[in-house]
């Protein structure tokens, strides 16, 4: 099972307050764990423009309001972009299908703050981690569904409508989920 450009989404009773309605689009899965990054939840108080400053980066006031996400509950202190596939870094960016990528090194954020940067992103702190077999054995704990991801989903839609339009895309009424999980 290759989750690699999928979205995640949260089940009620997931039992970690970090991912409660959580969406995360996950950037990578393999047999040696899972990497991802939460793409309804900002960081609160966080805005690009504090964030370039702090690091020695000028920004144009276009992006400077930007906020900045919560990617996940690991390495809070680093940053992700998930962008469109019309930007690639000069020193490293991971592809992902579907149009997606994700770049974690400095020259995003100077292109970014220049114009230069990729049309469609989220700039992150942290990131959603996985273990071998860990995210395989949530999901099969009811704690994760699993459903295709969208650019207008992620890039266009509010974060308060994402947890809900993604469970509809699998014909899930959010109204109708149960925090226990059952067997027959």
């Amino acid at each position: 099972m290759d989750l690699t450009g999928k979205l995640l989404i949260a089940m009620p009773g997931i039992g970690d307050p970090r991912f409660e309605h959580a969406v995360v689009f996950l950037c990578s899965h393999s047999d040696e764990g899972a990497m991802g990054l939460i793409v309804n939840k900002t960081a609160p108080g966080v805005q690009l423009g504090s964030l370039l400053e702090q690091l020695e980066i000028e920004a144009n006031t276009d992006v400077a309001s930007l906020p900045v996400r919560f990617g996940g509950p690991v390495e809070t202190q680093r940053g992700f972009v998930l962008h469109s596939d019309d930007y690639h870094s000069r020193v490293n960016s991971l592809d992902v299908p579907g149009g997606f990528a994700m770049t974690a090194t400095l020259d995003i954020l100077e292109d970014i703050a220049e114009g230069s940067g990729p049309e469609k992103m989220f700039v992150m702190l942290g990131y959603a981690g996985w273990g071998p077999g860990q995210l395989e054995s949530e999901i099969v704990a009811n704690g994760w569904l699993t459903a295709e991801a969208s650019a207008e989903l992620l890039f266009e839609m509010d974060d308060l409508e994402k947890w809900g339009a993604a469970l509809k895309t699998l014909g899930v009424d959010p109204v109708s989920l149960s925090s226990s999980a059952g067997t027959a």
